[in-house]
């Protein structure tokens, strides 16, 4: 009976991604972040005076969609009674499109539920940041970072390439924006001053708008006199720095006109060029809103503008997926997927070379458009998708090979691995008085990314498991469980993530199931199993850096941790057992669990909803089970 009824699942997931994918072979799921980016982008085109009528109606009419009751917005289902800062954003965004007054029902209670809590003064860092970049607030007398920082060398304890890549891409643009205190208003610009709590004058106090420490203090004074040696006088420096961040902007603008093919570094890229005297009709500010449009898509009839897309991602998941649900590589559909991969490896060397130096191009992004970050997950999930192959044809063996250097050559020096590039994670940084710098500004190895990292390495490669890489990853996540027998995971929700990453990396590497980290871990997920056999997980978890159970499951949630169990055990549990029957269940199962984000980048304030998610993990939680206990070898 469990036999035929897993074969079903199998077969109903794989015939549901036959449908799904494109043309070109890839898999074109949403990436979908609440409404930040829909917000934005009214904003901007208002800003920009480009009156593109059908999108701003139909990104209102999403925002409008999501509204709660009592006139707030939430990030995610069981967040509370409102996000204060995306209900600010979906206010400012609804009134600048002038399809909403602020007497109507929806605005007035978004405005009582802002005052109620706080008003725009209790807003996140970079929303402040918008609302001085478009004439609401007022910046203040001095930012954190000075513009001549970008010039200081990489033998400086803390530098530019100290951030991570994504720190600075935003920090870049941020930089000539804070210097230059720019901000543009149009004769249309809405008038936020009622959604302040207390005088603008006083976010000319930098220790309150910036929550300075005297350890700040110290480091900042540290900085100035790194500026004060570099050679020439203070006016040369300054424009200096300042051509030096625009063209560290330009030189990353990827063929869709994006900024590194990020919503919020192409927005701030784009207010960036504006101070510096582009034109709003300027060609590279034309494309850049182009290529922003571009990174559309519908969702249950409604248009969101995506923070980034995700088709390599979702295509590397999916043909490994199919191949452990036995299809094989030379099936149309994995054929398709791998030869859109293929296309997808990167040849252009980015910024990770500056800490990496010996290393070559031959890692793989997240997004189609991307061609200059690489990041070490979408590399080992591409690998493992073409793994197949390698050993019949030429030119899989030779994408493999240049993949599998450039992963190994991105560990950090503490053995784990980052998402992006190598120690970018100095201890200074977490010094700035910048709202989720941790999160913002570094990459720190991570129990996810360097379980997966492991469980690539250990299964898909010829490597001895006393290689010394994969014997430092092994430490490194060995030292990092917590005591409840979890792992943190950086990237999605968020311990039940870790600890499945962490397992599976484990196992691979020949860590035994009777190892105290294993058994520890295996515990803690059946201690964590709901009654109806599946697991889930709050968004709530990274903020308060403790697991925070859903009170519902997810499909997601569980498939992860069924898989993590079925790499401990060598016969089916009842943990299991019932894991696999929730899946079973809830295949077809739509309801607030189904669009609950399953993935995170910044605690509080940033989720993704990975609509491929869904069918990935549970048919790879099916193979697995399928595999492992019901074929016979």
């Amino acid at each position: 009976m469990m036999k035929s009824r897993i074969t079903a699942g199998i077969d109903q997931l794989i015939e549901k991604l036959q449908e799904d994918q494109s043309p070109n072979g890839s898999w074109e799921y949403p990436f979908e972040t609440g409404i930040s980016t829909d917000c934005y982008m009214i904003i901007l085109l208002r800003t920009l005076e480009i009156h593109d009528e059908i999108l701003i109606k139909q990104l209102t009419d999403r925002i409008v969609s999501k509204q709660e009751k009592n006139g707030a917005w939430k990030l995610f289902y069981d967040e509370g009674a409102g996000n204060i800062t995306a209900t600010a954003e979906a206010y400012y965004a609804l009134l600048f499109s002038g399809y909403y007054r602020k007497k109507d029902l929806q605005l007035q209670k978004a405005r009582q539920f802002i005052l109620k809590n706080g008003g725009l003064d209790n807003v996140h860092l970079f929303t402040q940041l918008m609302l001085a970049m478009t004439g609401q607030l007022k910046w203040p007398s001095r930012f954190p970072l000075p513009i001549e920082w970008i010039l200081l060398p990489l033998s400086f304890p803390i530098n530019f390439y100290s951030f991570s890549v994504y720190g600075r891409a935003n920090m870049a643009p941020i930089m000539i924006l804070a210097d230059r205190k720019y901000h543009l208003r149009t004769k249309d610009s809405p008038d936020l001053s009622d959604l302040f709590t207390r005088k603008q004058d006083s976010y000319d106090n930098d220790a309150v708008h910036f929550n300075s420490t005297e350890e700040w203090r110290s480091l900042y004074a540290a900085l100035e006199k790194g500026i004060k040696s570099l050679i020439g006088l203070p006016s040369y420096i300054h424009k200096l720095a300042t051509e030096q961040a625009k063209q560290y902007m330009l030189a990353r603008i990827e063929g869709n006109g994006t900024f590194l093919g990020y919503f919020s570094s192409t927005f701030l890229m784009i207010f960036a060029l504006l101070s510096l005297g582009y034109s709003k009709k300027d060609p590279i500010i034309m494309k850049a809103v182009k290529g922003l449009k571009s990174m559309k898509c519908e969702i249950n009839g409604r248009i969101h503008l995506q923070y980034t897309t995700a088709a390599v991602w979702n295509t590397s998941l999916i043909s490994y997926a199919l191949q452990e649900a036995g299809l094989s590589p030379k099936e149309q559909m994995v054929e398709r997927a791998n030869n859109y991969l293929l296309s997808q490896q990167h040849y252009k060397y980015g910024d990770w070379i500056i800490h990496t130096p010996s290393s070559l191009p031959g890692g793989w992004g997240f997004a189609d458009n991307n061609t200059l970050q690489p990041d070490v997950d979408d590399t080992t999930a591409s690998l493992r998708a073409i793994a197949r192959n390698v050993q019949n044809a030429p030119n899989y063996r030779q994408s493999w090979d240049r993949g599998v250097q450039w992963a190994l050559s991105m560990q950090n020096d503490d053995g784990g691995w980052p998402a992006f590039e190598r120690n970018t994670n100095s201890k200074l940084i977490k010094i700035l008085p910048i709202e989720k710098a941790d999160f913002l500004l570094t990459d720190p190895s991570s129990a996810d990314v360097t379980g997966r990292t492991l469980e690539y390495l250990c299964s898909f490669t010829n490597l001895s498991k006393n290689y010394k890489a994969i014997k430092n990853g092994i430490n490194w996540l060995l030292h990092r469980q917590e005591k409840d027998g979890s792992w943190y995971g950086r990237w999605g929700i968020c311990y039940i993530y870790g600890t499945w990453a962490a397992i599976t990396g484990l196992r691979s590497a020949a860590v035994r199931e009777t190892h105290p980290s294993i058994q520890a871990a295996s515990d803690w997920l059946v201690s964590i199993q709901n009654q109806d056999g599946g697991w889930g997980e709050s968004c709530k978890s990274d903020s308060n850096q403790a697991y925070v159970p859903l009170e519902a499951s997810t499909l997601t949630h569980t498939a992860w941790a069924v898989d993590a169990l079925i790499a401990v055990s060598n016969k089916p549990t009842g943990a299991i057992i019932a894991g696999i029957n929730y899946l079973l269940d809830h295949l077809d199962y739509q309801d607030w669990t189904t669009d609950y984000p399953k993935g995170q980048g910044m605690a509080g304030d940033f989720y993704i909803h990975y609509h491929s998610y869904r069918y990935i993990f549970p048919l790879l939680a099916l193979a697995h089970y399928q595999n492992k206990y019901l074929t016979h070898k």
